[in-house]
């Protein structure tokens, strides 16, 4: 079966609470919809920074959540000088510990990961596509560096439309874009 591909770069999800630190009042806007209904890149950026270095314009989505994450990738985690787990979206769990800075203010908290590979579907389409029952699923990409993703996780919520999101490591190393189509196959 094939499926869509969504490579994810670095970004950030924040609380209503912390989107009030650092941005203040200001409204969140939105630059663009996202596959995922509902979400999008919004207008706003901030810093992401650990003892060792800074990365400036990190992308906010939105809508605001009701917990605060950094997303980021591998590459990013050397360049940070920091070893952040590799996690569901919401699992928090051993996080790492970076400081989030805005217009208006920061805040530092344990809310860095690197996104599990995952396949965001809805009911109906689990069903269609014989997956009910089924927690991860293979990917296969083909490129001029084909590669198989084992271990992709299956996210389902009646919002979600079928989509598949690696990281830029996974996609620069597949030679994989976003809108490209994937082949997922059980394992």
């Amino acid at each position: 079966m094939k499926v869509l591909l969504g490579v994810s770069n670095r970004h950030v999800h924040l609380t209503e609470e912390d989107y009030k630190i650092l941005f203040g009042d200001e409204p969140l806007g939105k630059v663009k919809d996202l596959v995922q209904p509902g979400q999008y890149s919004s207008d706003k950026k901030v810093t992401i920074k650990t003892e060792k270095r800074a990365i400036e314009n990190v992308r906010l989505l939105g809508p605001l959540r009701n917990y605060t994450q950094v997303e980021i990738s591998k590459t990013d985690s050397f360049s940070l000088g920091i070893n952040p787990p590799i996690r569901n979206s919401g699992d928090l769990d051993g996080s790492e510990v970076v400081t989030i800075i805005g217009p208006n203010g920061e805040i530092t908290k344990p809310c860095c990961i690197i996104a599990n590979r995952h396949l965001h579907i809805n009911k109906a389409q689990r069903e269609e596509l014989g997956l009910v029952g089924v927690e991860k699923v293979n990917a296969k990409i083909v490129s001029e560096k084909t590669t198989i993703f084992e271990d992709v996780w299956i996210k389902e919520s009646d919002d979600y439309t079928l989509e598949l999101h690696i990281d830029t490591d996974d996609g620069n190393g597949s030679l994989a874009k976003t809108g490209d189509e994937v082949e997922i196959f059980i394992p």
